[in-house]
């Protein structure tokens, strides 16, 4: 376990790779507040310094040789490939390309994937195909192809019987998928299918690619920031009315930890035929169980389940209650044959990874509760997101017994203008992701927003605020350095 005080969590002459060992990691350290913005306007300081970053919005090495290669081999000049690990993906990704910039493109078979071939002009909106439903080819993948090594087999079942059993669900109705967006889409794509000509509607703030992906994709989305008051009663009613093809929502919201009214949610859903698709990472399935609402309970492995940023996985649970459970059986043994489409490799590191879940959870919810206590309490900072003191309720009717609050933190200082201050002196491990056993922390809003800082602040989500992500490390090493920082400030 890393010990805060005896190693720095970053150097401001690195901005690579932090922590991971492996070099197929998942997150990337962006130690100052001025890195990050550096990152954000794309400067060249920045930038090239960047060994890696997370795999939907950062290519891998590995992965960009294996897009260079493939270009080599099936590209005319002037274009491009961009390689995706089945021909279904890469063909829904050339229709989304053609349908955004009226070019012809191909597909062509590749090393037993299938790669897109474009204009160097219409790369961009293929990548961001790649971004947003995350149905990509893994670092692991793309090395063994570029090393021309067989690709060995890897059984599920017991994969799934194992992930299965942290939540009590059925393993025949877990789908495991390259990522928790991969799975995300899957599904969105299905109930499109199901309900056709309706928009989705999207309850609290999301993740900022949920969100992505039900605009430019199907027919749109009703968005509701604060699941409360005249305008969520006015929610259900149309729910009720069998508006919306799906409702999609996070227990508790990333990164506002705001948890929704589930219990009237799915009665309204009931009522109006409408699924309701539950992403429960924010605190994982550890700390809530939301099956008994959900339709779907749709989680990301990459995050608190592997605990390591070295493997990217996604979940998708189908509820056994559910009205639509033949449907949605139906759609993933097709679209995820035998039940994963995680590559082998893959899937082997995150059945190593597993092991300790639910001890690593319980950690995380000890030292987050007393993180977030500590500032509640702090007189430099003014507002706390936790679920102790945000929505309490509501988060407690899904807290399985012996669950807690998570490791999870959102904050604001007092004096907004000495975040940055208080982001360098942080000596925490600075990145965009969460769940891993290294704390992260990150200036959320500027990093998923920034390009829309605006519209973010006036959905609540302020652009200094600060999102934690609480690791094993010690109880008291997490407290003194986030307390020195503050102190700084």
């Amino acid at each position: 376990m890393r010990d805060l005080k005896t190693d720095p969590a970053w150097s401001e002459e690195d901005l690579g790779m932090q922590l991971p060992k492996t070099q197929h990691a998942c997150s990337v350290c962006l130690p100052t507040w001025d890195s990050v913005l550096g990152y954000e306007e794309k400067r060249e300081k920045i930038i090239r310094k960047l060994k890696c970053g997370y795999p939907r919005f950062i290519l891998h090495p590995a992965t960009g040789r294996l897009f260079h290669e493939a270009t080599e081999a099936l590209a005319d000049k002037g274009s491009q490939a961009i390689v995706f690990p089945n021909r279904e993906a890469a063909q829904r990704a050339q229709r989304f390309v053609e349908k955004r910039s009226g070019s012809a493109s191909r597909v062509a078979s590749y090393e037993g994937l299938q790669a897109l071939i474009v204009s160097e002009v219409d790369f961009p909106i293929a990548m961001e195909y790649w971004r947003y439903t995350g149905e990509i080819v893994s670092s692991r993948q793309a090395e063994k192809i570029l090393q021309g090594r067989a690709t060995s087999d890897f059984r599920a079942k017991s994969l799934r019987s194992r992930l299965a059993k942290q939540g009590g669900y059925q393993a025949s109705n877990l789908y495991l998928y390259e990522n928790g967006m991969a799975g995300l889409f899957a599904v969105y794509r299905l109930v499109n299918k199901l309900l056709a000509g309706r928009k989705t509607l999207q309850l609290e703030f999301p993740y900022v690619d949920a969100m992505r992906v039900q605009k430019h994709f199907g027919n749109g989305v009703v968005f509701l920031n604060e699941a409360e008051g005249e305008s969520f009663e006015l929610a259900l009613q149309r729910i009720s009315k069998g508006e919306f093809s799906a409702v999609f929502c996070e227990a508790p919201s990333n990164p506002l930890l705001r948890t929704v009214d589930l219990a009237r949610i799915a009665s309204a859903c009931r009522d109006g035929g409408v699924p309701l698709i539950v992403d429960d990472t924010t605190c994982s399935v550890a700390n809530i169980d939301v099956s008994s609402y959900a339709d779907v309970v749709l989680s990301s492995l990459t995050k608190w389940v592997s605990g390591k940023g070295d493997v990217m996985a996604g979940q998708v649970t189908v509820c056994e209650h559910s009205a639509f459970y033949s449907d949605l059986i139906e759609f993933l043994e097709e679209d995820c044959p035998g039940g994963s489409r995680l590559f082998a490799s893959d899937a082997r590191v995150l059945s190593r990874n597993i092991s300790d879940f639910s001890q690593r959870v319980a950690r995380s919810n000890m030292t987050g509760e007393a993180v977030a206590d500590m500032l509640s309490a702090h007189a430099a900072v003014e507002s706390v997101w936790y679920p102790k003191f945000t929505t309490p309720s509501l988060y407690d009717a899904l807290k399985r017994d012996g669950g807690g609050y998570g490791g999870l933190i959102s904050f604001v200082l007092k004096t907004r203008k000495k975040t940055p201050k208080f982001f360098d002196h942080l000596k925490i491990s600075k990145g965009p992701s969460l769940g891993t056993d290294f704390s992260l922390a990150c200036p959320y809003t500027l990093l998923a927003h920034y390009d829309e800082l605006e519209w973010a602040e006036g959905c609540g989500l302020d652009r200094n605020l600060i999102r934690i992500s609480i690791g094993q490390e010690k109880e008291e090493d997490i407290l003194a350095a986030i307390t020195e920082a503050l102190e700084e400030a």
